[in-house]
Protein backbone atom coordinates (compact mmCIF):
# COMPACT_ATOMS: atom_id res chain seq x y z
CA UNK A 1 0.00 0.00 0.00
CA UNK A 2 1.00 3.63 -0.44
CA UNK A 3 1.73 5.76 2.60
CA UNK A 4 -1.69 7.43 2.36
CA UNK A 5 -3.40 4.04 2.15
CA UNK A 6 -1.42 2.91 5.19
CA UNK A 7 -2.43 6.03 7.12
CA UNK A 8 -6.09 5.52 6.30
CA UNK A 9 -5.87 1.85 7.28
CA UNK A 10 -4.14 2.72 10.55
CA UNK A 11 -6.75 5.39 11.29
CA UNK A 12 -9.55 2.83 10.99
CA UNK A 13 -7.99 0.84 13.82
CA UNK A 14 -7.91 3.80 16.22
CA UNK A 15 -11.68 4.15 16.75
CA UNK A 16 -11.42 7.94 16.92
CA UNK A 17 -14.10 10.62 16.74
CA UNK A 18 -13.30 13.88 14.90
CA UNK A 19 -15.21 17.15 14.69
CA UNK A 20 -15.20 19.06 11.41
CA UNK A 21 -16.09 22.54 12.59
CA UNK A 22 -16.92 24.01 9.18
CA UNK A 23 -20.08 21.96 8.91
CA UNK A 24 -21.73 23.85 6.05
CA UNK A 25 -18.63 23.97 3.82
CA UNK A 26 -19.29 21.74 0.80
CA UNK A 27 -15.93 19.93 0.60
CA UNK A 28 -16.06 19.30 4.34
CA UNK A 29 -19.54 17.78 4.11
CA UNK A 30 -18.45 15.54 1.23
CA UNK A 31 -15.36 14.46 3.18
CA UNK A 32 -17.51 13.65 6.22
CA UNK A 33 -19.60 11.27 4.14
CA UNK A 34 -16.48 9.50 2.86
CA UNK A 35 -14.90 9.23 6.30
CA UNK A 36 -17.98 7.52 7.73
CA UNK A 37 -18.59 5.34 4.67
CA UNK A 38 -14.99 4.05 4.74
CA UNK A 39 -15.05 3.59 8.52
CA UNK A 40 -12.04 5.83 9.08
CA UNK A 41 -13.60 7.53 12.11
CA UNK A 42 -16.77 8.89 13.63
CA UNK A 43 -17.55 12.41 12.42
CA UNK A 44 -19.41 15.38 13.88
CA UNK A 45 -20.23 18.44 11.76
CA UNK A 46 -20.80 21.79 13.49
CA UNK A 47 -23.58 23.92 12.05
CA UNK A 48 -27.28 24.46 11.64
CA UNK A 49 -28.77 21.04 10.88
CA UNK A 50 -31.01 22.23 8.05
CA UNK A 51 -28.14 24.08 6.39
CA UNK A 52 -25.79 21.10 6.73
CA UNK A 53 -28.35 18.74 5.23
CA UNK A 54 -29.04 21.18 2.39
CA UNK A 55 -25.33 21.25 1.48
CA UNK A 56 -25.16 17.47 1.69
CA UNK A 57 -28.12 17.12 -0.69
CA UNK A 58 -26.50 19.55 -3.13
CA UNK A 59 -23.26 17.55 -3.02
CA UNK A 60 -24.98 14.17 -3.22
CA UNK A 61 -23.31 13.24 0.07
CA UNK A 62 -24.86 10.62 2.32
CA UNK A 63 -24.35 11.95 5.84
CA UNK A 64 -26.85 9.68 7.53
CA UNK A 65 -24.04 8.31 9.71
CA UNK A 66 -22.67 11.76 10.58
CA UNK A 67 -23.56 13.62 13.78
CA UNK A 68 -24.58 17.27 13.49
CA UNK A 69 -24.26 19.71 16.38
CA UNK A 70 -25.64 23.24 16.25
CA UNK A 71 -24.00 25.50 18.88
CA UNK A 72 -27.16 27.59 19.13
CA UNK A 73 -29.29 24.66 20.28
CA UNK A 74 -26.72 22.33 21.82
CA UNK A 75 -27.18 21.08 25.37
CA UNK A 76 -23.44 21.71 25.81
CA UNK A 77 -23.60 25.41 24.97
CA UNK A 78 -23.92 26.89 28.46
CA UNK A 79 -21.33 24.55 29.95
CA UNK A 80 -18.92 25.43 27.14
CA UNK A 81 -19.48 29.14 27.70
CA UNK A 82 -18.97 28.83 31.47
CA UNK A 83 -15.80 26.79 30.95
CA UNK A 84 -14.39 29.25 28.41
CA UNK A 85 -15.14 32.16 30.72
CA UNK A 86 -13.26 30.42 33.55
CA UNK A 87 -10.28 29.63 31.29
CA UNK A 88 -10.04 33.26 30.12
CA UNK A 89 -11.09 35.13 33.28
CA UNK A 90 -7.58 36.53 33.81
CA UNK A 91 -7.85 38.02 30.32
CA UNK A 92 -11.00 39.89 31.32
CA UNK A 93 -13.50 37.44 29.86
CA UNK A 94 -17.13 37.85 30.90
CA UNK A 95 -19.88 35.26 30.60
CA UNK A 96 -21.66 37.45 28.03
CA UNK A 97 -18.56 37.55 25.82
CA UNK A 98 -18.02 33.82 26.38
CA UNK A 99 -21.52 33.02 25.16
CA UNK A 100 -20.97 35.08 22.03
CA UNK A 101 -17.66 33.32 21.43
CA UNK A 102 -19.17 29.85 21.81
CA UNK A 103 -21.57 30.62 18.97
CA UNK A 104 -18.54 30.52 16.67
CA UNK A 105 -18.07 27.10 15.06
CA UNK A 106 -14.28 26.96 15.52
CA UNK A 107 -14.45 27.75 19.23
CA UNK A 108 -17.32 25.33 19.74
CA UNK A 109 -15.39 22.59 17.91
CA UNK A 110 -12.24 23.12 19.95
CA UNK A 111 -14.27 23.04 23.16
CA UNK A 112 -15.68 19.67 22.07
CA UNK A 113 -12.08 18.43 21.90
CA UNK A 114 -11.17 20.02 25.24
CA UNK A 115 -14.15 18.40 26.96
CA UNK A 116 -13.37 14.98 25.49
CA UNK A 117 -16.53 14.62 23.41
CA UNK A 118 -14.29 14.08 20.35
CA UNK A 119 -10.61 13.20 19.90
CA UNK A 120 -9.60 16.00 17.54
CA UNK A 121 -10.70 18.82 15.27
CA UNK A 122 -9.95 19.62 11.63
CA UNK A 123 -10.84 22.96 9.99
CA UNK A 124 -9.42 25.54 7.62
CA UNK A 125 -11.22 24.91 4.34
CA UNK A 126 -12.78 28.37 4.68
CA UNK A 127 -10.91 29.88 7.65
CA UNK A 128 -7.33 31.13 7.93
CA UNK A 129 -4.65 29.26 9.87
CA UNK A 130 -4.71 31.99 12.51
CA UNK A 131 -8.45 31.64 12.96
CA UNK A 132 -8.13 27.86 13.35
CA UNK A 133 -5.21 28.00 15.77
CA UNK A 134 -6.45 30.83 17.99
CA UNK A 135 -9.14 28.84 19.85
CA UNK A 136 -6.70 25.94 20.12
CA UNK A 137 -4.10 28.14 21.82
CA UNK A 138 -6.71 29.71 24.11
CA UNK A 139 -8.46 26.51 25.18
CA UNK A 140 -6.30 23.43 24.60
CA UNK A 141 -2.84 25.02 24.71
CA UNK A 142 0.44 23.24 23.95
CA UNK A 143 1.76 20.00 25.41
CA UNK A 144 3.79 20.20 28.64
CA UNK A 145 7.35 21.18 27.80
CA UNK A 146 6.41 22.47 24.34
CA UNK A 147 6.25 26.25 23.87
CA UNK A 148 5.10 26.49 20.24
CA UNK A 149 2.99 24.64 17.70
CA UNK A 150 4.76 23.71 14.48
CA UNK A 151 3.64 22.39 11.12
CA UNK A 152 5.25 19.50 9.30
CA UNK A 153 4.75 18.20 5.77
CA UNK A 154 5.20 14.58 4.78
CA UNK A 155 7.01 14.78 1.44
CA UNK A 156 6.48 11.74 -0.77
CA UNK A 157 9.03 12.02 -3.57
CA UNK A 158 9.86 9.87 -6.60
CA UNK A 159 13.49 9.98 -5.45
CA UNK A 160 13.51 6.67 -3.60
CA UNK A 161 17.15 7.05 -2.59
CA UNK A 162 16.31 9.84 -0.14
CA UNK A 163 14.77 9.54 3.32
CA UNK A 164 12.70 6.40 3.83
CA UNK A 165 12.19 5.13 0.29
CA UNK A 166 11.52 8.66 -0.90
CA UNK A 167 9.55 9.82 2.16
CA UNK A 168 10.81 12.69 4.35
CA UNK A 169 9.29 15.08 6.88
CA UNK A 170 9.96 18.84 6.64
CA UNK A 171 9.31 21.27 9.55
CA UNK A 172 8.40 23.96 10.42
CA UNK A 173 6.83 24.89 7.10
CA UNK A 174 3.57 26.43 8.28
CA UNK A 175 3.48 28.35 11.56
CA UNK A 176 6.52 30.10 13.09
CA UNK A 177 8.29 32.82 11.06
CA UNK A 178 11.41 33.03 13.22
CA UNK A 179 11.65 30.32 15.89
CA UNK A 180 14.17 30.44 18.71
CA UNK A 181 16.87 27.82 19.20
CA UNK A 182 14.79 26.26 21.97
CA UNK A 183 11.76 26.08 19.69
CA UNK A 184 13.77 24.50 16.87
CA UNK A 185 14.85 21.80 19.32
CA UNK A 186 11.18 21.23 20.23
CA UNK A 187 10.24 21.02 16.55
CA UNK A 188 12.85 18.30 16.08
CA UNK A 189 11.38 16.25 18.91
CA UNK A 190 7.76 16.75 17.83
CA UNK A 191 8.49 15.95 14.20
CA UNK A 192 10.27 12.74 15.15
CA UNK A 193 7.14 11.72 17.08
CA UNK A 194 4.96 12.59 14.09
CA UNK A 195 7.24 10.51 11.88
CA UNK A 196 6.65 7.50 14.12
CA UNK A 197 2.92 7.97 14.63
CA UNK A 198 1.89 8.95 11.12
CA UNK A 199 4.62 7.96 8.65
CA UNK A 200 5.57 4.79 10.52
CA UNK A 201 9.29 5.57 10.71
CA UNK A 202 11.08 3.02 12.88
CA UNK A 203 14.12 5.29 13.19
CA UNK A 204 13.60 9.03 12.82
CA UNK A 205 16.89 10.68 11.82
CA UNK A 206 16.82 14.44 12.24
CA UNK A 207 19.03 16.97 10.46
CA UNK A 208 19.06 20.59 11.63
CA UNK A 209 19.37 22.51 8.36
CA UNK A 210 21.50 25.61 7.76
CA UNK A 211 23.69 27.13 5.04
CA UNK A 212 26.66 25.84 7.02
CA UNK A 213 27.85 22.33 7.85
CA UNK A 214 29.63 21.82 11.15
CA UNK A 215 31.01 25.34 11.37
CA UNK A 216 31.94 25.81 7.70
CA UNK A 217 30.39 29.30 7.88
CA UNK A 218 30.30 31.80 10.73
CA UNK A 219 27.11 33.81 11.19
CA UNK A 220 24.51 34.44 13.89
CA UNK A 221 21.94 32.48 11.86
CA UNK A 222 24.26 29.48 11.85
CA UNK A 223 24.90 29.89 15.56
CA UNK A 224 21.15 29.64 16.25
CA UNK A 225 20.91 26.28 14.48
CA UNK A 226 24.07 25.01 16.18
CA UNK A 227 22.62 26.05 19.55
CA UNK A 228 19.32 24.34 18.69
CA UNK A 229 21.25 21.18 17.93
CA UNK A 230 23.05 21.36 21.27
CA UNK A 231 19.78 21.92 23.15
CA UNK A 232 18.02 19.06 21.37
CA UNK A 233 20.84 16.61 22.07
CA UNK A 234 20.82 17.57 25.74
CA UNK A 235 17.04 17.66 26.15
CA UNK A 236 16.21 14.59 24.03
CA UNK A 237 19.21 12.27 24.37
CA UNK A 238 17.42 9.33 22.71
CA UNK A 239 16.72 11.34 19.56
CA UNK A 240 19.00 10.58 16.62
CA UNK A 241 19.85 14.13 15.57
CA UNK A 242 22.75 16.17 14.23
CA UNK A 243 23.56 19.58 12.82
CA UNK A 244 24.06 22.16 11.77
CA UNK A 245 24.29 20.94 8.17
CA UNK A 246 23.45 21.88 4.63
CA UNK A 247 20.59 20.07 2.95
CA UNK A 248 22.78 18.06 0.58
CA UNK A 249 24.97 16.94 3.48
CA UNK A 250 21.83 15.78 5.25
CA UNK A 251 20.43 13.53 2.51
CA UNK A 252 23.23 12.61 0.07
CA UNK A 253 25.55 9.92 1.51
CA UNK A 254 28.68 11.00 -0.39
CA UNK A 255 28.24 14.65 0.54
CA UNK A 256 27.44 13.77 4.14
CA UNK A 257 30.58 11.64 4.41
CA UNK A 258 32.68 14.48 3.00
CA UNK A 259 31.22 17.39 4.92
CA UNK A 260 30.27 15.71 8.21
CA UNK A 261 32.36 12.56 8.60
CA UNK A 262 31.32 10.43 11.54
CA UNK A 263 27.85 11.99 11.82
CA UNK A 264 25.13 9.46 12.66
CA UNK A 265 22.65 11.42 10.55
CA UNK A 266 24.51 13.06 7.65
CA UNK A 267 23.67 11.54 4.29
CA UNK A 268 20.69 9.58 5.59
CA UNK A 269 18.37 12.05 7.32
CA UNK A 270 14.65 11.44 6.94
CA UNK A 271 13.56 14.56 8.87
CA UNK A 272 14.69 18.08 7.98
CA UNK A 273 14.22 20.91 10.48
CA UNK A 274 14.57 24.29 8.80
CA UNK A 275 15.94 27.38 10.56
CA UNK A 276 12.89 29.55 9.83
CA UNK A 277 9.56 29.61 8.05
CA UNK A 278 10.91 31.27 4.91
CA UNK A 279 13.36 28.43 4.33
CA UNK A 280 10.94 25.65 5.27
CA UNK A 281 7.97 26.91 3.32
CA UNK A 282 10.00 27.71 0.22
CA UNK A 283 11.81 24.37 0.28
CA UNK A 284 8.72 22.19 0.58
CA UNK A 285 7.02 24.07 -2.25
CA UNK A 286 10.14 23.85 -4.44
CA UNK A 287 10.46 20.10 -3.86
CA UNK A 288 6.74 19.65 -4.52
CA UNK A 289 6.75 21.58 -7.81
CA UNK A 290 10.19 20.74 -9.22
CA UNK A 291 10.31 17.03 -8.40
CA UNK A 292 6.65 16.06 -8.64
CA UNK A 293 6.59 15.23 -4.93
CA UNK A 294 3.35 14.94 -3.00
CA UNK A 295 3.19 17.24 0.01
CA UNK A 296 0.86 15.88 2.68
CA UNK A 297 -0.01 18.36 5.38
CA UNK A 298 0.52 20.57 7.17
CA UNK A 299 0.28 18.35 10.23
CA UNK A 300 0.13 20.57 13.28
CA UNK A 301 2.12 19.24 16.20
CA UNK A 302 2.65 20.34 19.77
CA UNK A 303 -0.99 20.88 20.78
CA UNK A 304 -2.12 19.14 23.96
CA UNK A 305 -4.92 17.56 21.91
CA UNK A 306 -5.08 17.37 18.10
CA UNK A 307 -6.30 20.44 16.24
CA UNK A 308 -5.32 20.58 12.59
CA UNK A 309 -5.48 23.19 9.90
CA UNK A 310 -6.32 22.79 6.21
CA UNK A 311 -5.35 24.82 3.18
CA UNK A 312 -8.28 26.87 1.92
CA UNK A 313 -7.53 25.36 -1.49
CA UNK A 314 -7.85 21.82 -0.16
CA UNK A 315 -9.66 19.04 -1.98
CA UNK A 316 -12.11 16.56 -0.48
CA UNK A 317 -9.33 13.96 -0.47
CA UNK A 318 -7.03 16.38 1.35
CA UNK A 319 -9.61 16.71 4.13
CA UNK A 320 -10.08 12.94 4.36
CA UNK A 321 -6.32 12.38 4.52
CA UNK A 322 -5.81 15.10 7.12
CA UNK A 323 -8.52 13.62 9.33
CA UNK A 324 -6.90 10.19 8.97
CA UNK A 325 -3.58 11.64 10.11
CA UNK A 326 -5.18 13.36 13.08
CA UNK A 327 -6.66 9.99 14.06
CA UNK A 328 -3.10 8.61 14.21
CA UNK A 329 -1.71 11.43 16.37
CA UNK A 330 -0.99 10.76 20.03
Amino acid sequence: MTLIENIRAKAKLQGKSIVLAEGTEKRTVSAAAILVKEGICQVTLVGNEDEVKKVAAEQGADISGVKIVDPATSEWFEDFAQTYCKLREKKGMTIEKARETMKKELYFGVMMVYKGYVDGMVAGAKNTTGDVLRPGFEIIKTKPGISAVSGTFVMITPKKEFGEDGILLFADCAVNPNPTADQLAEFAYCTAQTAKDIAGFAEPRVAMISFSTKGSAKHELVEKVAEATRIAKEKYPDLLLDGEMQLDAAIVPSVGASKAPGSPVAGRANILIFPDLQAGNACYKAVQRFSGAEAVGPILQGMNKPVNDLSRGCSVDDIVNTVAMVCCQK
